[in-house]
């Protein structure tokens, strides 16, 4: 490039450098292999899970534990539950964050900055778990699956990263789509959500990971096992053995050996199999992932 300088780095900035790059090295390594070490031992057979230390490949290949897992009847329901939380959840939370966020970016908007500030307290202070389950008690919402979706249907955080979002883009074109006679619902859905894909897709990943990660709220608002969400399983599971799985599906577990499935490897294999939705899903909306951050958190 012609009048750009190359200033040679002093031995201060690349030790720096070095010591960064160290140590990330180092944060990568302890998030890998843990889950390199589970994924082998869900692909080994029972005489290999047993034994200590780090596994980074299985000596013997099987996919026993996972045929086991696939096969229980009571995760794969846990999993119809899960994805219907997650599908209808993510898309509730995204469509009142959405006007949530479009009405407060609106400098028209009467006492704006009350309703603002209004949202901000409640990232700071809550009613707590005792008046949340009165709330969902007395609206006849326990062992619903609304009960799961309803009280978490907007998160404060989430609706001012939209708003700022909104408030980032250019007036003067929602100005000339009046001119032109579109009204404020022809401006949001033909101008302004075309234009808002990295936020929406940043925080509709926020929403439906939290959506597939949570059980706690399973375990206060349901009863009825039918409905149970697959990580309330996955934790059964972990926390009794492979109880849950014997118990449900002893036919399939008469015609497998001892030396094809063993605890640990059920317990690996149902962690691996609940957790890769998620990580399937991740690639493909990176993009937008730091883009809709950086300008929802920046601007507004």
């Amino acid at each position: 490039m012609s009048g750009a300088t190359w200033i040679r780095p002093t031995a201060g900035e690349r030790a720096f450098d070095g010591a960064n790059y160290a140590f990330l090295a180092l944060f990568m390594l302890a998030i890998i292999l843990p889950f390199v070490h589970i994924v082998s031992i869900s692909l080994s057979p029972a005489g290999e899970t047993g034994r200590y230390g780090l596994r980074l490949w299985p000596s013997e290949l099987t996919f026993a534990n996972y045929a086991e897992v696939i096969t229980n009847p009571f995760i794969q329901t846990g999993y119809l539950n899960t994805i219907y939380r997650t599908v209808l959840g993510t898309a509730m939370c995204l469509t009142a964050t959405t006007f949530g966020g479009y009405v407060l970016s609106k400098r028209y908007y009467p006492h704006r900055t009350f309703w603002t500030l209004l949202v901000v307290f409640t990232m700071f202070f809550n009613g707590g778990l005792i008046p949340t389950y009165l709330v969902v008690r007395g609206v006849g919402l326990l062992d619903n699956r609304m009960s799961l979706i309803l009280p978490q249907l907007v998160a404060a955080f989430n609706l001012i990263i939209m708003r700022n979002y909104f408030a980032a883009m250019s007036p003067e074109l929602e100005e000339s789509a009046r001119m032109d006679g579109a009204n404020t619902f022809s401006i949001l859905f033909r101008i302004v959500l075309p234009l808002s894909a990295p936020i929406l897709a940043t925080i509709a990943l926020w929403v439906a990971v939290g959506h597939w990660n949570q059980w706690f709220d399973q375990l206060i608002y349901i009863q009825d096992t039918s409905k149970y969400v697959v990580q309330v399983v996955l934790r059964r599971i972990v926390l009794t053995g492979t109880q849950e799985i014997i118990d449900l599906n002893p036919a399939s577990m008469n015609e497998l050996t001892t030396t094809e499935v063993s605890p640990d490897g059920l317990k690996a294999a149902a962690v691996f199999f609940v957790t890769a939705p998620i990580l399937c899903v991740y690639p493909f909306i990176q993009k937008y992932f730091i883009k809709g951050i950086m300008i929802g958190s920046l601007k507004g």
